[in-house]
């Protein structure tokens, strides 16, 4: 049998590796070696705290992009098609009060309604990158979508006809807008509101772990300048004094920059993101209440509640209270939409297109008082002149509310641009600058502990 030519290991000799610890621990019992392993960590601690300041705070600036650019933008797509249905609904029953000679107007309002609600579907399905329920509520929208207006369009045909067929295929549409399309539209809009909220919260999280190595970095920095002066009675190390320099300035930035970000971001969110939720959901309530009002000629009492009200009736009143309270002032005013409105606007552009719109609800109020008195004596005419007329309609009235709504909208949407955009501008430059400092913090250190080893040469 042949035999193996490998020698086996003398029985007293170690491995490598523990040869190499064992030289490693020896050499760090001498100055100078200790010196070597204070000057590596050191370096290390500060290019760990600038990668970590870097990669966190890119994180929160890329969280602000969104908030800006992506979150906020599609929630108000959101909104819009929301209101573009709504006011589609509104659009098709008030035409269908005005007969033939108001089709014209109204069904070019209508149109465009339904194309950007299906635009704004479209562009939200390019944009939703896979967002919880949003994804689903719009495909479900672009499939309901279709069969509103083909029943719109069928009321149409009866209506034109002089067929009583129409406002049964009007109310059976409107039926689908309530309970289905408008849902959704209202669940995608809270899909996209929590992803901005989401946003927020990630684009305003302290960097916890950047400040972390911040501190552990300067107290070493401290620590090895305090060491290197109890042994040498020298105040200063340059390169030391020059690595904790850089090292405070990227921990102060870090602080300083994030307090302001988190500043404007949240005085975005405060009088800006807030104030325009409230907004799109009074205007949200003042379509649906001038589509109410407008059923409520179209049905003539065909559809009650269950206590025999007249439902499009006892709808418009909910709305009204939602959107304004029930009187003109008090505790129930301050707790509607347009009064949370006017507590959340911080100037008085924000505060006096909603005061406006709020003067206008009040007459769009007393007018339809009238004109559902006129209904009840019988003279349907001329309360169908006092919700379609021109002046002194009620259709006039939600008109003016309308406007203000919108004025106070763009007011409030500038707002929270100015107030977002100055907030992430406080991280720009903080990785790069990071990045730099933490660098010259490492050769610094390297360079102050080699200033200390070359004394022992």
């Amino acid at each position: 049998m042949p035999t193996s030519s490998v020698a086996p290991p003398s029985p007293g000799r170690r491995p490598a590796w523990a040869e190499g610890l064992e030289e490693l621990r020896a050499a760090a019992t001498t100055e100078p070696g200790r010196l070597r392993v204070i000057g590596a960590v050191l370096a290390l601690l500060v290019v760990v705290f600038g990668a970590t300041t870097a990669w966190q705070v890119a994180d929160r600036t890329a969280a602000a992009d969104d908030v800006v650019e992506r979150s906020q933008p599609l929630t108000a797509d959101a909104a819009s098609i929301y209101r573009s249905l709504a006011d589609a609904d509104t659009t098709a029953a008030g035409g269908f009060l005005a007969g033939v000679e108001g089709s014209a107007a109204t069904r070019k309002r209508y149109d465009a309604d339904i194309a950007t609600a299906a635009g704004l579907l479209a562009k939200a399905s390019r944009s939703s990158q896979g967002a919880d329920g949003a994804d689903e509520q719009i495909a479900r929208l672009n499939r309901l979508l279709p069969r509103y207006t083909g029943l719109v369009e069928t009321a149409r045909a009866n209506n034109r006809q002089g067929l009583p067929l129409g406002g049964a295929y009007l109310r059976y549409a409107n039926a689908q807008m309530r309970t289905e399309l408008l849902p959704a539209a209202r669940a995608l809009y809270d899909a996209e509101t929590e992803r901005l909220a989401a946003d927020y919260d990630e684009a305003k999280a302290w960097p916890w772990w950047a400040l972390a190595a911040g501190v552990a970095a300067v107290g070493a920095l401290g620590w090895a300048q305090r060491r290197h002066y109890r042994r040498t009675n020298r105040v200063f190390n340059r390169g030391l004094l020059t690595a904790t320099a850089a090292t405070v300035a990227v921990l102060v930035w870090l602080v300083a920059g994030h307090a302001v970000a988190r500043a404007g971001l949240t005085d975005s969110y405060e009088h800006g993101a807030r104030s325009l939720r409230v907004l799109n959901e009074a205007r949200i309530d003042a379509l649906q209440a001038r589509g109410d009002e407008n059923l409520t000629l179209v049905a003539r009492g065909a559809v009650l509640t269950g206590d025999q009200q007249d439902f499009y009736e006892a709808g418009f009143r909910a709305r009204m209270k939602d959107l304004a309270g029930p009187g003109d002032h008090g505790a129930a005013a301050v707790r509607s939409r347009l009064g949370a409105a006017l507590g959340l606007a911080d100037d008085a552009a924000g505060r006096d297109p909603v005061r406006e719109a709020l003067t206008y609800v009040r007459q769009w109020q007393a007018r339809h008082a009238q004109a559902r008195a006129s209904d009840e004596k019988g003279d349907y005419d001329w309360a169908l002149a006092k919700v379609i007329g021109a002046e002194g309609s009620t259709g006039a009235s939600f008109d003016r509310v309308a406007a203000g709504l919108q004025k106070a909208l763009v007011h409030e949407q500038a707002e929270f641009r100015s107030a977002a955009d100055g907030g992430r501008g406080a991280l720009a430059g903080l990785p790069v600058g990071a990045g730099v400092l933490a660098a010259l913090a490492a050769v610094g250190a390297v360079l102050g502990i080699g200033r200390r080893l070359a004394e022992y040469r």
